[in-house]
């Protein structure tokens, strides 16, 4: 007869709870050839403050946050960031992790005199970025 303690059996219950809740979600697909770019600003270019920014998209639509759609997803601006967030995680919200979860593809930032980074990250409904991930070249702008 094969028997389990009860610590076994309490370990092995919260490891499956942990499997069920980690696995809800799963990594959402980017369609093959989906990619996310600058519209403006270019890479390298002077620009004055406030900037606008435009996203463009190929190969993948565009959704609110919250709105689960399938080839869909919505646009992340990632200023000034060295790391790149989790892949598995929701995107930070902060003021170097900004948020489009109404569908946005343009914006209007306030940047400080000198140079900056820019990229562009996709996440799904719930701001977790599709599998693989699809995002832009990060480019470097000088504000004057």
């Amino acid at each position: 007869m094969n028997m389990i303690s009860s610590t076994q059996r309490l370990l092995l219950g919260s490891v499956l709870a942990f499997s069920m809740v980690a696995g809800v979600h799963g990594a959402t697909p980017a369609p093959e050839g989906a990619s996310v770019y600058f519209i403006t600003p270019a890479d390298g270019q002077t620009v004055s403050s406030p900037v606008t920014v435009r996203f463009g998209l190929d190969g993948l639509g565009v959704a609110p946050a919250g709105v689960e759609r399938k080839g869909t997803g919505h646009h992340h601006l990632l200023v000034d960031v060295d790391d790149m967030p989790a892949m598995d995680q929701p995107v930070p919200s902060d003021d170097r992790h900004i948020h489009f979860g109404g569908g946005q593809t343009q914006t209007s930032l306030e940047l400080s005199p000198g140079e900056h980074t820019l990229q562009l990250l996709v996440g799904d409904h719930l701001h977790v970025p599709h599998q693989p991930p699809v995002m832009s070249e990060k480019i470097t702008i000088t504000v004057e």
